[in-house]
């Protein structure tokens, strides 16, 4: 059992922080919009040698894709490493991660979606805290002023962090009264299910399970969590919190809401939806591998400082 949890310095003004691509290619106005945003904040911003290489559906090869990821990892003068994008990629790669530079020097760590992998990795071998939140390739129609200052207060500050049950969210209709606390672990549900038996899958033990996903029809809800639960990934949770599920399909009688219901609603642990956590509008940040609290009567996740 992980007792401990390595917490990076929080970013400030001056730090180099690098930009990598584990997964998919960025689109080159987004990518200057984020990477502007960033220096904005006063960090000094360096983008990784192949973030803007192309192979089909990926961002370059994977053994590029895996250098840049080492190199920013492995530089002691880098504090903090920022994915570009998700798409697709980071599976292929993530067994080839430094995560022993990791452990020896803990670095701010922040992505989401596909990325799901790389955060798994960092925290099984590394028992790293990450930043679940948004890409570089910074799209301010659906990541405005809110999501920006999110981002910003979870890396350079020791806040904690909370968010409230927003009852425009999808998942805001999946609730098991009650309260729990455990380490908030998780991510994309897809990323989740396809990492089963493999190294970056985390041990949920008394965790607070985090899922959210996006294009993804109710009966794949049902398939994932089935699996889940079959393998007994779900056995021993503390409780699950819902993010934002996006483009799920037309409501009915078997709709996402209902299916999520349906699967974990016999847990007997604590459910909390309607977090905007994710692909959604108004995306927010939370660091993984500390401390988190689900209250359902309160309608927050509370979350400890992912940084120091």
């Amino acid at each position: 059992m992980i007792t401990t949890v390595r917490r990076p310095a929080a970013l400030r003004e001056g730090d180099r922080v690098r930009v990598v691509a584990p997964g998919g290619p960025p689109d080159p106005e987004r990518l200057d919009r984020g990477v502007r945003m960033l220096r904005g904040w006063g960090l000094t911003v360096e983008v990784a040698p192949h973030v803007h290489d192309r192979w089909g559906y990926l961002a370059g090869r994977d053994a590029d894709r895996l250098a840049d990821l080492n190199a920013a990892l492995r530089d002691p003068g880098v504090r903090g490493v920022f994915a570009a994008r998700g798409g697709y990629g980071c599976q292929r790669i993530v067994d080839g991660v430094d995560t022993a530079a990791a452990r020896r020097d803990p670095k701010v760590v922040v992505g989401f979606s596909d990325i799901t992998a790389l955060h798994g990795k960092l925290w099984r071998d590394a028992q790293l805290a990450t930043f679940y939140g948004p890409m570089i390739n910074w799209n301010d129609t659906r990541t405005g002023p809110e999501s920006e200052q999110s981002l910003r207060n979870a890396v350079m500050t020791t806040a904690p962090i909370t968010i409230t049950r927003d009852p425009a969210e999808l998942s805001a209709a999946v609730e098991v009264p009650g309260k729990a606390t455990g380490r908030l672990l998780g991510g994309t549900l897809t990323m989740l299910d396809t990492s089963v038996g493999a190294g970056d899958f985390p041990d949920l033990a008394g965790a607070i399970l985090l899922i959210e996903d996006v294009d993804e029809a109710p009966y794949s809800y049902d398939r994932m969590l089935t699996h889940l639960r079959r393998v007994g990934a779900l056995r021993k949770i503390a409780g699950v919190a819902i993010g934002q599920l996006v483009n799920a399909g037309i409501p009915g009688e078997l709709d996402a809401p209902a299916v999520l219901r349906d699967r974990l609603g016999d847990l007997k642990v604590p459910v909390l939806g309607g977090l905007r956590i994710g692909h959604g509008p108004g995306q927010l940040t939370v660091p993984l591998g500390v401390q988190a609290t689900i209250d359902t009567g309160a309608g927050t996740l509370t979350v400890e400082p992912g940084v120091r």
